[in-house]
């Protein structure tokens, strides 16, 4: 009996402990969202991982089909063919493959291409992602810096005939998806306008050329990347505007600029140390949470314009059923999302003194 006691509180010892982590780690707010995003990160991949294999077709069909089609071959030479150089275990069932894809996972290992043997899946990863990160990075900054300055004189002179015009064109702007401004992009001033050769412009940079630091790899490397640029400039400003109008028009009524007005400050100075500053100051966290939204939402721009990033590298692994290869995109842009919205949230308070987490207190 002495014994079995001894057991027990031994037992409850090892629970209170664990409870005491679980309740360590829940009360620490910085722990908590770093859990919270990791099981969000599992669950999407874990859905990612059941969805794909419930598409229609597999890497074996669509090769075998292609090979088919392009050579007209038996069936059988064509089978022979794809399985002497096929990286998969079609004997394995979808949970060993399950658990085997999240054991490698733990070890950060991406695995390899089912349909290009040889090839990690992380080095896929960087060998288009550069490309993806460099074109929409330098549309949201673009968008970014032109939405502040058009938004602040939308809020000074709210209800004017500029307000309107600005209003209008960032409403419209935010209201139509990005890829519909590409389409357009190509259709009217690519094709019914003919101001530049859109086959020309396919790719990241002209072929012949070798990537480096050069001015005419730059230059191309820049000319290629106009169009998804202006594209993500264009269906993005409209959102920044109107965000930068409304942060504008709530800091106007602060009893600090008005204080400031009544010192007899100088206008500009008003404007940018006090109105513009603080105005600014909640784009800056929509800024980082727009990272992994714009990053994933790149994929049909850049599949219109042939930009081989890793929106297009997404395309190509659907379309092929590459299933490693579109896990571990799809896990690269699950995380962006999730990593910036946690960023944002964690830095918050760093750029806004006022500001403290719930959690902290």
């Amino acid at each position: 009996m002495a014994h079995h006691q001894q057991q027990s509180r031994a037992h409850l010892t090892l629970s209170d402990r664990l409870y005491d982590i679980a309740s360590n780690v829940y009360n620490n707010y910085t722990a908590r969202v770093f859990l919270i995003a990791i099981i969000t990160i599992w669950a999407v991949m874990t859905f990612t991982f059941a969805l794909v294999r419930l598409m229609p077709g597999n890497p074996l069909d669509v090769l075998i089909e292609q090979i088919l089609t392009a050579e007209g071959v038996s069936y059988q030479e064509a089978y022979d063919r794809v399985a002497a150089s096929f990286n998969i275990d079609s004997d394995a069932t979808t949970l060993d493959q399950y658990f085997q894809w999240l054991g490698d996972l733990l070890r950060l290992d991406l695995g390899t291409s089912i349909t290009s043997p040889g090839t990690k899946v992380i080095d896929e990863i960087a060998r288009f992602l550069p490309w993806t990160v460099f074109a929409v990075g330098t549309g949201l900054l673009i968008s970014f810096v032109l939405g502040i300055f058009a938004g602040m004189p939308m809020a000074y002179y709210r209800g004017s005939k500029l307000d309107h015009i600005l209003s209008f064109f960032s409403s419209f702007s935010t209201g139509v998806p990005n890829y519909i401004w590409g389409l357009l992009i190509i259709i009217v001033p690519g094709i019914a306008w003919r101001w530049f050769d859109i086959g020309a412009l396919r790719g990241t940079y002209d072929a012949g050329l070798t990537p480096g630091l050069n001015a005419e790899f730059i230059l191309s490397a820049l000319e290629h990347a106009a169009l998804p640029v202006f594209t993500y400039v264009i269906a993005i400003l409209g959102t920044w505007m109107l965000s930068m109008k409304s942060s504008t028009t709530g800091v106007l009524n602060e009893d600090y600029v008005n204080v400031a007005e009544a010192r007899g400050l100088k206008e500009r100075t008003v404007i940018s140390s006090y109105v513009g500053r603080n105005a600014a100051l909640p784009l800056f966290t929509q800024l980082t949470i727009s990272i992994g939204f714009v990053l994933s939402s790149g994929v049909v721009v850049e599949e219109i314009f042939v930009y081989w990033g890793i929106g297009h590298h997404l395309f190509q692994s659907i379309t092929v059923r590459d299933y490693t290869s579109l896990q571990g995109v799809v896990l690269l842009l699950t995380a962006a999302i999730v990593f910036s919205n946690l960023f944002a949230d964690l830095t918050y308070g760093l750029l806004d003194p006022r500001v403290r987490v719930s959690g902290e207190k």
